[in-house]
């Protein structure tokens, strides 16, 4: 999915789709099975939103990514002294070298006299993946974000939210509380259906259990960004839709130049809002 901010709030997007399988997010290689399968469907939406002269921001699957939330005693200020620190932690934390990953990190507020710091940091070999079908496609890649992160713009107010994300096999719950991220949390579903029913259910019931714990109130609304929508994820849980449960997503004023699936819209479009 490919999209563009017009003037004002107006936003034109497109779709390209891709058979089951062909991606295959993780933080080991490859995540593509058929590179140049990626490639064409980059080109044929990005064709229709976007300059050939564009740095594009590029949304990529949780999966792909390892996002933490640290605490640090401190960090310095500058970032060519904190960066060492921070890489340093990760080693401790991540199956994989984080010498040569791309490593961003951003300090949040003070939390019991400590530095609460949001780390996200990407293998340097599934970067290049996914960096190479862009380039593949003519266009040049610029910021990379996690899929639930650049969908998290879109949320409707400042309150406290309780978010969903899933992609394919991935999924991720999320809290933010204002400007602050409570939670970041990405697991792998079973194959079978039966037990991916349940490891949802839990997923849900244990990020519930946690809002509570930290904001002393019952989330009252879950929102959920993903394939089939807010009513079909409801089901899935074993629940009637009630409104309880509702699409992440942001919807264009104009501009929406292909069908695009329910659901998979609020990460393109909290990235135009970052």
């Amino acid at each position: 999915m490919a999209a563009r901010q017009t003037s004002g709030e107006q936003a034109i997007l497109a779709f390209a789709s891709l058979q089951e399988g062909v991606v295959q997010p993780g933080l080991a290689v490859p995540n593509f099975v058929d590179p140049a399968l990626i490639t064409t469907a980059i080109t044929k939406a990005l064709d229709e939103v976007a300059a050939r002269d564009t740095e594009l921001t590029l949304v990529v699957p949780d999966a792909a990514v390892r996002v933490l939330i640290l605490d640090f005693d401190s960090l310095p200020a500058k970032t060519q002294e904190a960066l060492p620190i921070v890489r340093f932690r990760l080693r401790k934390l991540t199956p994989f070298d984080v010498d040569d990953a791309a490593v961003s990190y951003q300090p949040m507020s003070p939390h019991q006299g400590q530095t609460r710091v949001l780390v996200t940091v990407m293998p340097a070999a599934i970067r290049a993946e996914y960096e190479g079908v862009v380039r593949a496609a003519g266009y040049e890649p610029g910021v990379l974000l996690p899929s639930t992160l650049a969908a998290l713009p879109t949320l409707p107010s400042g309150d406290a939210a309780l978010v969903v994300n899933r992609n394919g096999r991935s999924l991720t719950t999320a809290i933010t509380n204002g400007d602050e991220l409570l939670l970041h949390r990405t697991l792998e579903l079973p194959v079978k259906e039966d037990s991916r029913r349940e490891d949802l259910g839990q997923a849900v019931s244990v990020a519930a259990a946690y809002f509570e714990d930290m904001l002393h109130v019952e989330p009252r609304v879950l929102y959920y960004v993903g394939p089939g929508g807010a009513e079909d994820f409801a089901r899935q849980l074993g629940a009637e839709p009630d409104g309880m449960v509702r699409d992440l997503v942001l919807t264009p004023a104009t501009g929406v130049v292909s069908a695009i699936p329910k659901g998979l819209t609020a990460g393109v479009m909290g990235a135009l809002a970052s």
